[in-house]
């Protein structure tokens, strides 16, 4: 078998639809755990409201907790791949193959001039601390006025009450500043 030289720019190439193949499988994976967090939030309210026992919705803060901050993770890398590929790879390519204007990859910047972009970036904020932080304090707030309390269960909620508040805060700096890529869905 003849051996065959491998440019730097076929290796560029080569690790942009890498990285690109990574992002699509994050952002496959981030969509999903909003359906996973619904999903759960569904099965355990109706779990509650059957069982008439207000103490299951404890469940919630820890496994929306859980899948919030996957979901900002992947979102952050989502955004880190995209960051690279205009920052790194766009320019490394743009050199060896003397792009006009010195512009690769065009969508890695095009995309990111939308006139809603910030509206966009707002709007999905809001959604992921619907879905990761208010519907579990929610909870927290049914359990604590349902009644039937136990103080081992109070504690236990409050300390739930704080990790769903810093989930909060992490997803609120992770999205602001809306318009400097930093931010969900990206």
């Amino acid at each position: 078998m003849p051996e065959r030289d491998v440019t730097v720019g076929q290796l560029l190439l080569t690790e942009y639809q890498t990285v690109k193949d990574e992002q699509k499988t994050r952002i496959g994976f981030r969509d999903n755990l909003l359906y996973v967090t619904l999903t759960v939030v569904a099965a355990v309210i109706a779990a509650a409201a059957q069982a008439k026992q207000t103490a299951m919705l404890l469940a919630l803060p820890p496994v929306c907790v859980v899948l919030g901050w996957t979901y900002l993770v992947n979102d952050q890398k989502i955004s880190a791949i995209g960051a690279y590929v205009r920052s790194e790879l766009g320019p490394r390519l743009a050199v060896l193959t003397q792009a006009e204007g010195g512009e690769v990859f065009r969508w890695e910047t095009a995309h990111r001039g939308d006139a809603r972009r910030v509206s966009r970036k707002v709007t999905q904020c809001v959604v992921d601390l619907l879905a990761f932080c208010v519907v579990p304090l929610s909870a927290l707030v049914v359990y604590w006025v349902g009644g039937d309390l136990s103080a081992g269960l109070v504690v236990v909620s409050v300390l739930e009450g704080v990790a769903v508040v810093g989930l909060g805060v992490c997803v609120v700096q992770y999205a602001v500043p809306f318009g400097v890529g930093a931010g969900p869905g990206e």
